[in-house]
């Protein structure tokens, strides 16, 4: 009798413990109200200015077999007057010339709003703020009212549990 007492109280020992788990929850509220700020972004093209040919002579009105070096006026550059004339009458030949003008060179920073001298212009006002608004009662309730233009309100409610 007394060993199986001892076998009933060697099995109670090593037998595993009531389950044990640690429960971790978290709540959490916020609100994010942003007003944006005016911008204006730009971006200068520059000026290019290409020649080519093959059994062509050219000039700049001076000088034979001469292209000009042009001008450049606030930071764009304008091409000299070029003339081609074929080496060999009725021969072949090829002649190409582009040019692209650039922009001019700022004096001043770009104001919101307005066009500037560049290629390409972004121009965003700042937002206002009207109504926008955010709320969280301590009953955890989150409340935003829109705002004007430029503005955005994200309300956000956050619950994690962990079970280890």
């Amino acid at each position: 009798m007394k060993k199986i007492f001892i076998l009933i109280g060697m099995t109670l020992l090593t037998a595993p413990l009531s389950a044990r788990a640690d429960i971790t929850s978290k709540l959490s509220s916020s609100v994010q109200l942003t007003v944006n700020a005016a911008a204006t972004q730009v971006e200068r093209v520059g000026s290019s200015f290409s020649i080519s040919g093959t059994n062509i002579d050219t000039t700049d009105g001076t000088t034979a077999g001469t292209v000009s070096v042009g001008t450049i006026t606030s930071g764009v550059y304008a091409p000299g007057t070029i003339a081609a004339t074929q080496d060999t009458a009725g021969a072949a030949f090829s002649f190409s010339q582009s040019y692209t003008q650039g922009d001019a060179v700022a004096t001043s920073a770009p104001t919101v709003g307005t066009v500037g001298n560049f290629s390409s212009q972004t121009s965003t006002a700042a937002g206002t703020k009207d109504t926008l608004a955010g709320t969280i009662t301590s009953a955890g309730v989150t409340t935003i009212t829109a705002g004007g233009a430029g503005t955005t309100a994200t309300g956000q409610f956050v619950s994690e549990l962990s079970i280890k």
